[in-house]
């Protein structure tokens, strides 16, 4: 039964660590797939604001190369006979088109590269102008007519956060400077390449921060969600706990019925084929000691003896036949006040022999409700006898009766007995509604059994709290049926 009930318990429990096990994997899933969504809206963004970006500066550049070539170039040639930028009045008079051209618009600077050779030529930022060799390749590709952007990012996202230095980012557009001619025949003549920086940092910040906040909402969401799930998880590992616990209990409990059950029709059985010579053996030993009474004085004792023997058998085997076939309950409605105060008068000969003093604490206000009046006396006689035997030197046995109610909110009459005898040690407790278990040098050990089995007949519990040398409180807890 023990392999069954482990087995059972690893059952049950296999398909609770799968859907924990699928839970758990669901989770991280859950929160790769977020952080992944959040990684590709931000990058969505990026890619359309540099789309933007890029497609802006194109429209200033191809403004900007119309512009100088219409009121700097044509105007220079014309005036000068050729274009020289070392000239003081050519340079202002190029700067002054750059900058009427590119005013109020996001433009941080504008560079000239030569067409004969990778220099720059002009450039709003004067310590650049001369250097050699720093076109790379977007201004070869803008030299064969292609139009080129890039990206200059320096620094990282995390730069947003308040103790990281910030980053920046420049959007490079490379067009080529083409000679305008009103012959459309007439193939575009490259005359340098224009270069236009946009400094986007705070665009890119912002994207920076709005992917920031993306990913620390999913991870607030994410350890939420992981809180409530480890929260049901433990909640459902408690309740699984608790009926494995409680299927243990059950067949530990099915397993002793099977038991007492198969006993019970062997102890039915033999206490029947006792009872009739019992009754014989003490009728023919009542019979016995009249005549010895007359035939020989001074020994009718002897029959007695056998009278009183056989009498404590009869007792006995009438405990084994309660015990083997329990009475259903009579249920009548009963004063259970009454029913104690039968008891209490019953056992007063032995209270007084014994030197226990009694105490009743008995609610007037209780009413009467259903139960077996005859079932619950002797229930109730049988503890009150074993509380006077635990008190061989005397003590103190109180029995209080009160109404309650349970945590499901059922009403219940609730009985106590209490005796400051000797007490029960931790490790009887929970054997004393054993059947056959008894610490008595006579006795069944189905007293207390029969008790149990009385209580449950009427759907009640027993409960009972002891500590060695200090007393026992049994208390039976009986539903309060009115109907």
């Amino acid at each position: 039964m023990g392999q069954a009930v482990d087995g059972g318990e690893l059952g049950a429990r296999k398909p609770f660590q799968l859907v924990k096990f699928f839970s758990f994997t669901s989770l991280a899933v859950f929160l790769v797939f977020t952080l992944a969504l959040s990684w590709l809206i931000s990058n969505h963004a990026k890619r359309v604001l540099l789309e933007r970006s890029e497609a802006y500066a194109l429209v200033v550049t191809e403004n900007l190369s119309h512009q100088v070539f219409q009121q700097f170039v044509v105007p220079t040639v014309l005036q000068y006979g050729k274009i020289a930028l070392r000239t003081p009045e050519q340079y202002q008079l190029l700067d002054a088109v750059v900058r009427s051209a590119t005013h109020g618009m996001r433009i941080q600077s504008v560079t000239i590269f030569d067409s004969r050779e990778n220099i720059i030529s002009y450039s709003t930022i004067t310590e650049q102008i001369g250097r050699r060799d720093v076109g790379g390749e977007e201004y070869r590709r803008a030299l064969a007519g292609e139009n080129v952007s890039r990206l200059l990012t320096e620094g990282a996202m995390w730069g947003v956060l308040p103790w990281v230095a910030p980053g920046s980012s420049t959007l490079q557009t490379y067009i080529p400077f083409i000679q305008y001619t009103p012959l459309d025949d007439k193939p575009d003549i490259v005359m340098g390449v224009i270069a236009v920086n946009q400094d986007l940092s705070e665009e890119m910040e912002e994207i920076a921060r709005f992917q920031l906040w993306v990913g620390l909402i999913s991870m607030l969401i994410m350890s939420a969600l992981f809180v409530v799930l480890r929260v049901i998880v433990a909640r459902a590992e408690e309740i699984m706990e608790k009926r494995a616990e409680e299927r243990r209990r059950l067949e530990e409990q099915l397993h002793q019925n099977e038991k007492l059950a198969a006993l019970g029709k062997m102890v039915a059985s033999v206490s029947h084929e006792i009872k009739n010579p019992l009754g014989i053996i003490r009728s023919t030993a009542a019979i016995l000691g009249k005549r010895l009474q007359s035939l020989a004085p001074g020994n009718e004792h002897l029959a007695e003896i056998i009278v009183q023997e056989t009498s404590r058998l009869d007792g006995i085997v009438r405990e084994f036949l309660d015990f083997a076939r329990p009475q259903t309950p009579k249920l009548s409605r009963e004063p259970l006040n009454e029913v104690v105060g039968q008891a209490a008068a019953f056992v007063t000969p032995e209270l007084e022999k014994s030197g226990v003093e009694l105490r009743l604490e008995l609610d007037p206000a209780l009413p009467a409700f259903i139960f077996d009046r005859e079932q619950i006396y002797r229930a109730l006689l049988n503890i009150l006898l074993n509380a006077v035997q635990a008190m061989p030197e005397g003590g103190k046995l109180g029995v209080r009766s009160r109404r309650g109610t349970k945590e499901d909110g059922e009403k219940v009459v609730i009985l106590e007995i209490t005796d400051t005898g000797v007490g029960i040690p931790a490790d009887r407790r929970g054997r004393i509604f054993t059947p056959f278990y008894t610490d008595k040098h006579r006795g069944t050990g189905l007293g207390l059994a029969i008790v149990k089995n009385i209580i449950a007949g009427h759907r009640g519990e027993i409960e009972v709290a002891s500590e060695s040398g200090r007393g026992t409180t049994f208390r039976i807890i009986l539903p309060l049926l009115a109907t």
